[in-house]
């Protein structure tokens, strides 16, 4: 079963900012949570499908490779992240909507300092159809935060240099009480890092990363198609305080001067002589692999195509290659010589004779113009 669109889950549209989707979700989420609807599988269902649409549309990246590919361009991807506590994806902590909905739902204590995961970093790589068709490696730079090598990630040389932070007790939140309500914020003093550095490191001043020049071999398999994207889990940029984001690495197959692809098909185009296309022939064309003949059959008119079974693409999941189709066009000959020109202009009387018999379109399509005429009373 098809999922349904993740905007429409939401019931917001695709010019949505992102302000409107998460009043939305906040708005659906109150009203679908399982704690408010004991036992109702429907609302269960709901919630959850409320969750993923929100993963998605609220990350950037996910959000522009949904818009651009579908479902099919997050698959594997939705899902709480960080943060999600209980509420599957989105936390509500942190404002006074969110304490009302934490109370309500009967939520209490502090949330514990959450590790602070990498950004997961997109690269555009251009690849040529002969190296999407048959799989290549490929080496990549980029640059991107990476752990700092003289501190580990630690933000400090010495260990002992590094503490809990005393007012929040490492939870990198802090409880304020406001009349009946409880909020929570994030602890001013650590920052959300739960950890004070008395001496911060020299190389990354504290931060724990640095940026840096990265290189990084990547491996197309055969059959990869354009738009197609390769997820290298724990290769995009380093967390402060948890495990490194992933990298997708964007295929773009460049144009290629005589194939084009649509799937696991190749298409080509290939000229004949009208000598040729009237009487028949034999001739030869590319295939990505050498070379193959076809037989042109006479009156072949411009534009007929030919298919050649299995002269084009095994696809990443295909276990047989598609098709390659051949259109051909007639080419009209140029810089004719006298006699050329001569004979030609004999060659049309004799046709001209009977057009019915020896170019049936032609008067067809005459009789067709004449008969708009008379309608017009010319």
């Amino acid at each position: 079963m098809s999922k349904e669109d993740y905007y429409k889950t939401l019931g917001v549209d695709r010019s949505s900012s992102d302000g409107e989707i998460k009043k939305s979700f906040r708005r659906l989420a109150m009203k679908y949570h399982p704690d408010r609807n004991p036992n109702d599988k429907a609302a269960e269902k709901k919630f959850k499908a409320i969750n993923e649409a929100y993963s998605i549309l609220s990350d950037p990246e996910k959000k522009a490779a949904y818009d651009q590919f579908g479902h099919a361009g997050v698959e594997g991807a939705a899902g709480g992240g960080p943060g999600a506590g209980g509420f599957g994806g989105f936390d509500f902590s942190g404002d006074i909507f969110g304490k009302i909905f934490e109370e309500f739902v009967g939520g209490g204590g502090g949330s514990p300092f959450q590790e602070q995961r990498g950004h997961d970093l997109s690269y555009h790589l251009k690849i040529t159809l002969e190296e999407a068709i048959q799989g290549c490696s490929k080496e990549i730079q980029f640059r991107a935060l990476t752990t700092c090598p003289t501190c580990d990630g630690k933000g400090a040389e010495n260990p002992h240099d590094v503490t809990v932070c005393q007012h929040c007790n490492g939870q990198g939140q802090v409880r304020i009480q406001q009349g009946f309500l409880s909020i929570q914020q994030t602890c001013p003093v650590c920052k959300g890092q739960g950890t004070i550095i008395k001496n911060p490191c020299g190389t990354c001043h504290g931060r724990k990363r640095i940026e840096k020049l990265r290189k990084l071999m990547v491996n197309i398999p055969a059959g990869i198609d354009d738009g197609n994207r390769i997820r290298l889990s724990g290769e995009g940029e380093a967390g402060a305080s948890g495990p490194a984001g992933d990298l997708y690495v964007e295929v773009q197959i460049q144009p290629h001067a005589i194939f084009k692809r649509n799937g696991n098909d190749l298409y080509c185009e290939s000229p004949i002589q009208f000598t040729e296309a009237a009487l028949g022939s034999e001739i030869t064309i590319p295939t990505i692999n050498g070379k193959v003949k076809i037989t042109i059959p006479e009156e072949t008119q411009t534009g007929a195509t030919f298919r050649i079974r299995g002269k084009g693409i095994k696809g990443l999941r295909s276990h047989q290659a598609g098709d390659l189709i051949c259109k051909v066009f007639v080419e009209t000959p140029v810089k004719l010589d006298d006699s050329q020109k001569e004979l030609l202009k004999k060659f049309s009387k004799s046709v001209s004779k009977d057009p019915e018999k020896h170019r049936p379109k032609s008067a067809t399509w005459f009789e067709k113009v004449k008969q708009f005429f008379q309608k017009l009373g010319t």
